[in-house]
């Protein structure tokens, strides 16, 4: 007798997924894992030759690297035209990419005009551009879905700088606001880390992260690898959510 075995399909076999930071930690191990599961991957990063080096480490697919600014609303159209040209469609953008220097909060004068519109531009408002962009193209699938990488910074008020906490707490609120305007079609979520064993924050060193392990209720800071499980899970398993945050920091908001 004849044994046959069944191969199933990947569970996001055909969906396309845009990753915006797609060379930071969480971007790259976010990539991994969708294409893992059958997705095709765009990295966007604002460097052609590191973009392409992070698509040749991805599982094989159908995947894609590109350039894109995210402080420019033109390259963010640019892009989303150029994603829909090549798939013929969207399913999922990622918006994991951003910046931020480390400021004490009590020196009101380094945080200067200059640097506050920076921080509202490329963590905010570029984030906000390209889902303006990308959203015809993730409402025509009928099930399009956003995930904002946001932190818990912007529930405590404790992170690099103050307009840091802000524009992150800005993510928040543009869940629920476009988790309400843009349903059915599209669903858009926040995953909101706490510290993440990535070099993200210029001079955070080890030392630091072992401060922070210690305080952490589950004793250990997030790995990228946290934060992507969280941002697959809001394509695959939490299906009926939206207009949220989900937070995923060991309870180191808690203490």
């Amino acid at each position: 007798m004849t044994i046959q075995q069944q191969v199933s399909t990947p569970q996001l076999a055909g969906k396309v997924a845009v990753i915006l930071g797609g060379t930071g930690g969480i971007g790259m191990a976010t990539g991994r894992k969708l294409a893992t599961l059958g997705a095709s991957v765009v990295l966007v990063s604002r460097d052609a030759q590191t973009c392409a080096q992070a698509v040749a480490e991805l599982p094989p697919g159908n995947h894609l690297a590109a350039v894109a600014q995210i402080g420019d609303t033109a390259s963010l159209v640019r892009l989303a035209d150029d994603v829909q040209r090549k798939y013929g469609r969207i399913d999922m953008l990622v918006n994991s990419a951003g910046f931020t220097k480390a400021i004490a909060h009590a020196d009101l004068d380094a945080l200067d005009d200059a640097l506050i519109d920076e921080m509202f531009a490329v963590n905010w408002r570029g984030q906000f551009a390209a889902i303006r962009a990308m959203a015809p193209y993730l409402k025509a699938t009928g099930e399009g879905l956003v995930v904002n990488v946001g932190s818990i910074a912007g529930r405590t008020g404790m992170g690099s700088n103050v307009a840091y906490c802000a524009v992150k707490a800005g993510l928040d609120m543009m869940a629920v606001s476009l988790g309400r305007a843009l349903a059915p079609e599209i669903r858009v979520l926040n995953v909101s880390p706490g510290v993440v064993d990535t070099d993200f924050v210029p001079g955070r060193d080890s030392a630091f992260n072992e401060r922070a392990a210690r305080t952490t209720p589950l004793k250990r800071i997030g790995k990228p690898d946290d934060v992507a499980d969280a941002i697959v899970a809001c394509a695959t398993s939490l299906r009926f959510s939206t207009g949220t945050t989900i937070v995923v920091d060991g309870g180191r908001q808690l203490g």
